[in-house]
């Protein structure tokens, strides 16, 4: 009888440990969540405040929402127009990185031949040099070649960190891919670039969904080289928020607003591709 109490009170303990470290891990999450979503609650609060509202003390958490500085920056038509130069460059930028990087991946993957080695070195080390050390060449490259003020500018330029993060990324993706299938697919009258676009690209194509969004969202967020390549025509969106820090002081209300347009896409667009994102980061991660 006493062993059977024992037993019992030893399970309801263990419960009791159980419960308190989940509600423990439960509040760290939340904590975390907290964390990183004040930083956009108060942007978007920010971009329904008026101005008095803005720099209220204490800070008001309950007030009645206004659009007015989502109308004042449509209005004007200079975010919007920087929205579709952003949209244009970083789709583009993103098509051709993917376009090129892949077969360089897939050779990378599949082929021995000299200066293999060296070549991925290569590609790779493109991502640890500073942007701010390439950006006065990239700037007189582009006077020169009559490219400042034009998309194909920011496009070419994107190259430099994009493609190499889809060779990077894609090269593991195409190594998970057995060889026999090519073989099998050689036999049966494919020749290389039939069993690349065939049988390889569909294969690899989780991998290649994580490339593609993860270039388009630094493209889509970089400011140096747009800010250095650009001027009114071809202004991409964090330029152009920017431009609300005058002499004057800064237009929280207006750079808010354009700071929510342009973090609201990269949301939506995370959360339909969050399920493919996870699976190609985690593909090859057991073996």
């Amino acid at each position: 009888m006493s062993m059977s109490m024992s037993t019992s009170q030893t399970r309801v303990g263990r419960r009791r440990t159980v419960t308190a470290a989940d509600a423990a891990q439960i509040a760290a999450i939340l904590l975390l969540i907290a964390f990183l979503l004040l930083p956009i609650y108060w942007m978007v609060s920010t971009s329904l405040k008026t101005t008095n509202q803005t720099f209220a003390i204490p800070p008001a958490f309950v007030f009645k929402p206004t659009l007015q500085h989502y109308r004042e920056i449509f209005h004007d038509g200079a975010v919007p127009h920087s929205l579709g130069n952003s949209l244009i460059v970083a789709t583009v930028a993103t098509l051709l990185a993917v376009a090129l990087g892949t077969p360089a991946a897939y050779a990378l993957a599949r082929f021995d031949f000299r200066g293999k080695a060296d070549l991925w070195f290569w590609f790779i080390s493109n991502r640890f040099l500073s942007p701010i050390v390439v950006a006065i060449p990239y700037f007189l490259l582009a006077r020169d070649l009559e490219l400042l003020d034009k998309h194909l500018a920011l496009i070419l330029v994107y190259q430099t960190f994009t493609m190499p993060l889809v060779i990077w990324l894609c090269t593991d993706q195409f190594r998970l891919v057995p060889k026999e299938v090519d073989e099998a697919a050689m036999v049966d009258g494919a020749n290389q670039w039939q069993t690349f676009l065939r049988i390889n690209l569909p294969l690899a194509a989780p991998g290649i969904a994580v490339s593609a969004i993860l270039c388009f969202l630094f493209s889509w967020n970089e400011f140096l080289f747009a800010f250095v390549l650009t001027r009114e025509a071809t202004r991409t969106a964090p330029v152009e928020a920017n431009n609300f820090v005058t002499d004057f002081g800064i237009r929280w209300g207006p750079m808010m607003a354009t700071g929510t347009l342009i973090v609201l896409p990269v949301l939506v667009f995370a959360a339909f591709a969050s399920r493919h994102l996870v699976r190609g980061l985690t593909m090859g991660a057991v073996k």
